[in-house]
């Protein structure tokens, strides 16, 4: 199927693939999308919504296999402080749901800010704007698209 994320990409120009899997309503974790889509969790990226006290609604980008460093977030976005907006404003400030959250045509056009580690690999997954299903694209692709900014914005799971 394809997604308004997958239709901005075409009018673009931009190569990628899309990859759907099962979803499993008590299991939306990147490490299980990973394997359902045949790629490490690391390749796989997954989107967070997060408020900056300066930013405002930002967009948050990391390893499925990593967890987002708030404040390593703040200093890379100039905020002094960065909290992940609650799961009931998700849907409303990005017409999203959790799970199928992604940077590429949301309702607005919110920063975006990729962990450094995204640019590692040939290719990556994304969401594409659904639950079940995946955008695999290059990394510089998907960096130019979503205009975002990267830095080292994760750290591992504890």
């Amino acid at each position: 199927m394809k997604t308004n994320a997958a239709r901005i990409l075409d009018s673009l120009g931009v190569k990628y693939e899309l990859r759907d899997y099962e979803v499993d309503p008590e299991d939306l974790s990147a490490e299980s999308v990973a394997a359902k889509v045949g790629m490490p969790a690391e390749q796989v990226f997954k989107t967070l919504v997060a408020r900056g006290d300066r930013t405002g609604v930002l967009m948050a980008v990391v390893p499925g296999n990593a967890e987002l460093d708030l404040k390593a977030l703040a200093r890379l976005t100039g905020d002094r402080k960065v909290d992940t907006v609650p799961l009931k404003e998700l849907q409303p400030l990005t017409g999203y749901v959790r799970g199928g959250c992604t940077a590429i045509g949301g309702k607005k056009d919110y920063p975006v800010f990729v962990d450094e580690t995204l640019e590692l690999f040939d290719v990556v997954a994304v969401s594409a704007g659904v639950r079940g299903t995946q955008l695999v694209l290059a990394p510089a692709d998907y960096l130019r698209v979503t205009k975002a900014k990267t830095g080292p914005i994760s750290r591992d799971k504890a």
